[in-house]
Order: structure tokens, then sequence, then C-alpha cells
């Protein structure tokens, strides 16, 4: 009997094994260096499938009614949270991940408050939410404008000036909502019902002088020249210079971070707790943790990244971006995602709708 058990086990490891060959990842499109995955399989040897989601909600989805089949996923700060909370995912473990030392430590004590003690998340990119600017357009209409203040969006004096060349808002009410408290003075995640009050009449103060709510359509907006102002995530203001630039427009978009303070989000690496190759997705990750290998990405779509070995390896453009990577001052007014009763986000939810459905 033993003998059979030890040929059953062997072939389960040699199946495991084969196993290993293989790594489904599930992310956003264009978040992984097409050399570094390629110089990945050459490495190891393990065949990569890249799905690729359009929204936070899609992922969550498949994380929270399990067997997704994914290896390695991407959430939000915020998402980790929901899906630590769900047991989604399982722990990370630290004795395959050699490179993990790379990070930095500050970044992980603020990822800590969604992740407490760094168990299931490891931080892939960071950045903030902030105002997208055309440089031109806003100083045609307002010489001398407070362009890394908040008071452009939501001061009516400055806001209906710009109604014209259109205003942009992120549809993200867990985010907007907690900036928006933040501006006015108030914790991000404050559940007081007359701080909300004064939130909900600040989002019905800018209605009028704005032109649209969505997620992802200012990036080619503000690249054209159809938006001049949009609350937005840093990368997707970089992504909009670059394209403004390329195609030789006569105006400079700019990004620029709110010296009132704002949100800090991270993406994260996290493996689902039915990860069908654990191995191999412990091996990416630490692929991932690689100097050269985030590295690429920050050069690619212009997010900062949590590993303090790969800012030299940063165009120097990028790294020495203040609205990229903050100087110490600034980090310390940035605040990250915190994970609210469900209650409480219902109601931010309800203020949001309001907010959508009248503009």
């Amino acid at each position: 009997m033993r003998a059979v058990i030890a040929v059953l086990c062997l072939g389960l490891g040699i199946a495991a094994q084969a196993e290993e060959k293989q790594l489904n990842i599930y992310s956003w499109s264009a978040y992984l260096p097409e050399q570094a995955l390629q110089r990945f399989k050459d490495e190891t040897g393990i065949a990569v499938k890249y799905d690729i989601f359009d929204s936070s909600e899609a992922l969550e989805s498949k994380l929270l009614t399990g067997a997704s089949g994914y290896d390695v996923v991407f959430p939000s700060s915020g998402g980790l949270a929901r899906a630590i909370k769900a047991k989604a995912l399982q722990p990370v473990q630290r004795e395959q991940l050699p490179h993990f030392a790379n990070l930095d430590a500050e970044l992980l004590g603020k990822l800590a408050s969604a992740d407490p003690g760094n168990q299931y998340g490891v931080p892939y990119t960071w950045g903030t939410v902030g105002l997208g600017i055309n440089k031109q357009a806003v100083a045609k209409r307002i010489p001398n404008a407070p362009l890394n203040s908040l008071d452009l969006l939501f001061k009516p004096e400055y806001a209906s000036r710009l109604k014209d060349c259109g205003i942009a808002m992120l549809d993200s009410p867990q985010e907007v909502i907690s900036v928006a408290l933040n501006y006015l003075g108030f914790k991000p995640y404050s559940t007081t019902a007359s701080e909300l009050a004064q939130v909900q009449a600040l989002l019905a103060q800018l209605q009028p002088n704005i032109r649209y709510v969505a997620t992802g359509r200012h990036i080619n907006d503000l690249a054209k020249g159809e938006v001049c102002l949009a609350l937005t995530y840093n990368g997707d203001a970089a992504m909009a210079a670059a394209r403004a630039q390329e195609s030789q427009q006569v105006f400079e978009v700019i990004y620029r971070i709110p010296r009132e303070g704002t949100l800090l989000w991270f993406d994260t690496l996290a493996i689902p707790v039915d990860a069908p190759h654990p191995q191999a997705a412990h091996a990416f990750i630490d692929y991932m943790l690689r100097p050269e290998a985030i590295a690429e990405l920050t050069n690619s779509v212009f997010f900062a990244n949590a590993n303090r070995e790969a800012t030299a390896l940063v165009d120097a453009a990028v790294s020495g971006d203040p609205d990229i990577y903050p100087d110490q001052e600034l980090r310390a007014r940035l605040f990250t995602e915190e994970l609210l009763p469900l209650r409480s986000q219902r109601e931010r939810t309800r203020i949001w709708t309001t907010f959508r459905t009248h503009y």
C-alpha cells in the first residue's frame, strides 16, 4: 500500500512540476512590459497567458466568485482589502521572494492600512489622484491660475471660466469623495453626516461647470484639447501628455498633485487563494521585483513604482518629476485607501449618483 501511495505521490509531484510551467495573469492593458514578459518566459520556461480587465469591478467579480483560474492578479489597495476580507487571496511566501527587500519601507507601511503586515499584496505601482491640465487653455482663461490646487476645480470662480474648454471628472465615488473631504479639511474617510453633506454641496456647486464623468475617456480628450481640466490619475495625465506631444499639439498637458493633499493609490500583485500555479506566481512576482523589470514599466506608463533599487534605472525626466515622485513634504500629505463598512460605501454611492444624474 505504501508503495502505491509513493507512486501516486510521485505522479502528483511530476504533475505539479508540469503545472509550474504555466502562469495565468489577469491585469490592466499595457501593464506589463513586453520585453520583461519575454525575458521571464525565456529564463523560466513558463508559458504566460495574459488576460486583460478594463475595470476594478471586473477583477473583483472574478476574485470574489472564486475559481478564477488566475495565478497573479493586480488589485488596487481597496480591492486588495476587500479580497482579503473575503478570503479570496493566499498569503505571499516571503521566502520565495528574495527581491522583496527592494521595496520602500515607507510605502509598505502605507499599504499596510489595507493589508496589515503586508501579508497578501506586493506593491507594484503607486500614484496620486490630481489635476490633468491643458496648460495653455487654462492660462488663457485664468492667468496665474492655482495649477496645484483643487480650488481650480471646486471653486466656481475658477471652474466657471473653464466650462467652455471642458472639465472632466474621474468616475470613482469612493476616491473622489475622499479627496473632497480632505480638501474641505475633514478626515478622508469620515462617515459624519454633516461633513458628507458639505461634500454633496461642493459637488452640486461643481455640477453646472462639468462636461462629463467617466474613467479613461479624458486621456484622449486631454491629448486632443477637447477638455482642459480633469480630476484623474497621474499616469492617465502622463499618457495624455505623451499623446499630445506625439501628435505635435500646440499645447502642453501637465499634471499637478494638489497642495491640499490627495489620495495615494496602489496597484498590487496578489495570488488568488485557488491559484492553480502558486509557485509560478511567486516566481513571476519576484521577477517583477527586479529593479530592471519594474523600471521598464515606469518608463512606459509613467507610474511610480515602490522599488527603491529601481529609481536609478528610471528615466530622469520621470524620477525627477515631483508630480510623479513627490518630495517628502508632499508625501506626508497623501492618504491611502481605507475599507469602509458597506453602509458607508452605500451612502457615498448615493451622494455620487445624485451628482452624476444632475451634472
